[in-house]
């Protein structure tokens, strides 16, 4: 028998061995450690939850025994292991039915990502230069605890600060009650193409202050306004699904979807129609479509209730909105204008949809507001086949009202001393994604100590002290509420599909065992993560069929219940009309001639995705570009200038300048760039770091004037040729257009 096969077999049947150096690097000392008992060959299907966008998708892990490299107490060792090879739908979830998009299926390289933080570490060499030693988790812990401590001795707890992405489900509200209970404010939340203007603007129109869920599957005729739904908003896997049933699956019937918006994205490339309009005018079009619905007596002012009485002039059937007007303001002509509003009102039940960069500007709110009345002239509002709202369960809880980070940042920046000194940073990287004039780096800089859960290196992390990395979502207890995207009431969970690699600690057990540890201990009921989910399940209704709840939502991957749709339930306040001003835009039209259009990666999203190398190489759908990013250019634009596929241009805002290759691309308005958002990490792994550019980098910092919500597509700027090639991958020689666009 040779050293491996023995080795193997003493890991498989339970038994310990060690065997010296022998001087060669492959016969050093290997730690066996026994797992669970697999059967070699065959795979053991387990469920969890996918957590690489805010859509939840329930997901199938195929286990399977084999070797693998990992680290055990600052060691290399090789075990043999339950392995996750590969990640499929789960059949069962509401959400995906049994789907799952590419980014899912590279969630798997989280787990197994050569540079992963394998263990707690301290920062060694200056802020941000990445230099760190390796500790123990006692050591760790104890310099957490000690920061803790501290604030609580000297009365100092509102000086304790979280800085995180939007958290889903129980992780979030165990964070929000720690900061409750140790006396800390509400966390920092921050995303870049965040959706809190549409929240509001749904809680303000219908009473549920979430995303919708779009009844795609029995709608007829579908508005969007800006919304990629897809490609990458909201729930991408649910709405294809949808969509899909809308197009095919009702024998005969095949509804029509029009798309406004002023590059052509995945959303707008399946469209029956796509209609380009003046960035910030998406607003003024719906409220063109409601004046003409309303004068050719298709719907009257009283039907749309309350989201009509938000809008100023509603009652009066919007006399400024007149077809004439609209063309004025926003550039699509006036017949089209009527015919959109009569084949929307004719073909119930519709449906209307506005997101994404429609929502990125001054105006966001009202233009929300203007498409919920919009909805609801037509009856489309809370109906089968329109604009509904998932249920949530008993479960849920409360979404934050987290600080503002602009308020924040500034806070820390301008203040004589520090209002922050404790930090925990939790899968948030506003370095990389926040305005530069936000100034969050030199925020962090005057913060004194600074510890985080991430997994991975990042441009905001490599400014942390001390990093206590955190379990995959494979090797730990994992939990999501999804917002929408299904009718059911649904709350996700799933046990661990493999043991932990290396030696890391899930966030929420780490943040229990602090609490309990403080020397005024917090008092949660809980001692584990998974003591407080079965606590939260075992609440849930037993859903009809007698199995105990908490053991059928771990072998099943959640729990959940169909419901009818719900009845939409206006707040009781005031009803407060609302204009809607003409959006504002940063730099001087003869000094900066172009909108800039940051837009969602198909791959990257905001960014966070990046490191991940399955997802750099993967072709993006419309230009089939891969490894690289790229600046998209009007074929009018690129023939004045002189450029072509690959010239290197310099986009210029009034914050900053960045290079990108031109791509050049029929399908955006002559007076716009776009550029896709993911590339341009300072520090982001060996697959993600210094690649291309940072298009979030030369943002202007308005926001939304009601909601401060980042206005990203509000930053004018200009190009100019540097010259130079540049660096741009296409898969298979990319777009094929005529000879006239040099392809």
């Amino acid at each position: 028998m040779d050293r491996r096969r023995f080795f193997r077999f003493t890991a498989a049947t339970g038994a310990g061995a060690t065997l010296a150096s022998c001087g060669n690097p492959e016969n050093q000392l290997i730690r066996l450690i026994p797992d669970e008992q697999l059967t070699p060959g065959v795979a053991e299907w387990k469920p969890s939850i996918c957590p690489l966008c805010p859509a939840g998708c329930g997901v199938t892990v195929r286990v399977m025994a084999g070797d693998v490299e990992v680290v055990r107490d600052g060691e290399p060792a090789t075990v043999l292991k339950g392995l996750a090879k590969k990640l499929e739908g789960n059949p069962e979830h509401p959400v995906n039915r049994g789907k799952l998009c590419v980014r899912g299926q590279a969630a798997i390289q989280v787990t197994y990502h050569p540079d992963r933080i394998t263990q707690p570490l301290r920062r060694t060499g200056a802020r941000g230069s990445g230099q760190y030693e390796p500790i123990s988790w006692d050591a760790a812990r104890a310099t957490l605890l000690e920061s803790l401590d501290t604030l609580q001795n000297e009365g100092e707890t509102s000086r304790l600060a979280w800085l995180t992405s939007p958290l889903n489900g129980q992780r979030g509200r165990l964070v929000r009650e720690f900061l409750d209970r140790i006396g800390a404010p509400p966390a920092v939340e921050f995303e870049v193409f965040g959706d809190e203007t549409l929240r509001r603007a749904n809680r303000e129109s219908f009473g549920f202050g979430q995303l919708p869920t779009l009844d795609l599957a029995s709608s007829r005729y579908i508005l969007s306004f800006g919304s990629d739904v897809l490609g990458t908003w909201n729930s991408p896997v649910a709405q294809n699904l949808a969509f899909g049933e809308m197009r095919q699956g009702r024998g005969g019937t095949r509804g029509k979807f029009v798309q406004i918006e002023v590059r052509m994205s995945q959303t707008g490339a399946n469209a029956d129609e796509w209609i380009p309009a003046r960035p910030g005018t998406e607003g003024a079009l719906a409220l063109g479509l409601a004046h003409e619905i309303m004068a050719a007596g298709l719907g009257r002012p009283a039907d749309a209730g309350r989201a009509g009485r938000l809008i100023e002039g509603w009652a009066d059937g919007l006399p400024d909105a007149t077809p004439e007007a609209t063309e004025l303001s926003t550039g699509v002509p006036q017949e089209r204008v009527r015919r959109l509003a009569r084949e929307f009102a004719e073909n119930s039940p519709a449906v209307a949809v506005i997101a994404g960069p429609a929502l990125a500007h001054t105006n966001g709110f009202p233009s929300a507001l203007a498409v919920n009345a919009l909805n609801a002239l037509v009856g489309s509002a809370g109906v089968p086949g329109g604009l509904v709202f998932t249920p949530r369960p008993p479960s849920a809880p409360t979404r934050s009202n987290g600080v503002r980070l602009d308020a924040w940042a500034a806070n820390l920046v301008d203040a004589a001393e520090p209002s922050v000194r404790v930090l925990l940073l939790s899968d948030a990287n506003p370095v990389f994604g926040a305005p530069p004039a936000w100034r969050v780096r030199d925020a962090l800089n005057r913060i004194p100590f600074i510890a985080s859960f991430g997994s991975f290196l990042d441009d905001t992390s490599v400014h942390a002290d001390l990093i206590l990395p955190d379990h995959s979502f494979l090797e730990t207890w994992a939990d999501h509420i999804p917002e929408s995207g299904t009718t059911s009431a649904v709350a996700s969970v799933a046990p661990p599909a493999m043991q932990p690699l290396h030696d890391t600690r899930s966030m929420p057990d780490v943040l229990l065992d602090i609490a309990r540890s403080l020397s005024r201990p917090l008092g949660f009921p809980w001692t584990s993560f998974e003591d407080m989910l079965e606590s939260v399940f075992r609440e849930l209704p037993e859903n009809g069929n007698g199995w105990d709840v908490w053991g059928q939502a771990r072998q099943r991957g959640g729990w959940w219940i169909e419901e009818p749709v719900q009845a939409l339930q206006p707040p009781n306040t005031p009803a407060r009309a609302l204009a809607l001003p003409d959006a504002r835009f940063d730099g001087a039209p003869d000094e900066y001639p172009f909108h800039f259009l940051p837009y969602a990666s198909q791959a990257f999203l905001d960014g966070s995705l990046a490191h991940l190398p399955w997802l750099q190489e993967l072709p993006d759908v419309i230009s089939t570009a891969m490894w690289s990013n790229w600046v998209e250019v009007n074929p009018q634009t690129s023939q004045r200038l002189g450029v072509t596929d690959g010239d290197l241009v310099e986009i210029r805002s009034a914050h900053g300048s960045i290079t990108a290759p031109v791509l050049v691309y029929p399908g955006i308005a002559p007076d716009v760039l776009a550029m896709p958002v993911g590339q341009g990490h300072e520090t982001f792994t060996r697959y993600a770091s210094g690649r291309g550019s940072n298009p979030l980098a030369i943002l202007a910092p308005l926001t939304d004037t009601l909601t401060g919500s980042l206005a990203w597509a509000a930053t004018r700027v200009r190009i100019s040729v540097t010259g130079t090639r540049g660096k741009l991958v296409l898969f298979a020689g990319g777009l094929r257009e005529t000879e006239e666009h040099g392809r």
